[in-house]
């Protein structure tokens, strides 16, 4: 009798990647960057634990934008009566890289507990260097096909 596999905490293997976003469209990175988070790339994947790896992203201000998407605003309230505020992903690109690489990936999530935990295992920098050498992440090929 077959039985379905159910990932454990104390069987869950995490290992850390790092994805260099040179020259990736935004969309494609955060697609594959969100897989490889929640875990759906092992064959041990549990739609109810946190089975995903680490990513470290760097170069987020080299990512790219294909066709007018740079144009598009992105839009957000505060909260507040009249507290609509609005940015173009060109500008925020300009300014904040790594917000903008963090706020795609974060859309592609789950928006529960889980996704939280998940989204935490995420470190996006914008130039070549990051803290973590320690880890020894293995470097992985994003969207470069």
């Amino acid at each position: 009798m077959n039985r379905t596999y159910t990932a454990k905490p104390s069987t869950i293997e995490q290992k850390w990647h790092v994805v260099d976003a040179t020259g990736v469209p935004v969309g494609r990175l955060a697609g594959q960057v969100a897989q490889i988070l929640r875990g759906k790339h092992k064959p041990t994947f549990t739609y109810n634990m946190d089975c995903g790896d680490f990513v470290v992203v760097i170069n987020a201000d080299k990512v790219a934008m294909t066709g007018k998407k740079g144009e598009e605003l992105i839009y957000w309230h505060s909260g507040w009566p009249g507290g609509i505020k609005n940015v173009s992903r060109e500008d925020m690109l300009a300014n904040d890289p790594v917000k903008l690489v963090e706020k795609v990936i974060w859309g592609m999530l789950p928006k529960t507990k889980l996704g939280h935990a998940t989204f935490k295992k995420l470190k996006v920098y914008s130039g070549p260097d990051h803290p973590h050498a320690a880890q020894n992440p293995q470097p992985l090929e994003i969207g470069k096909n």
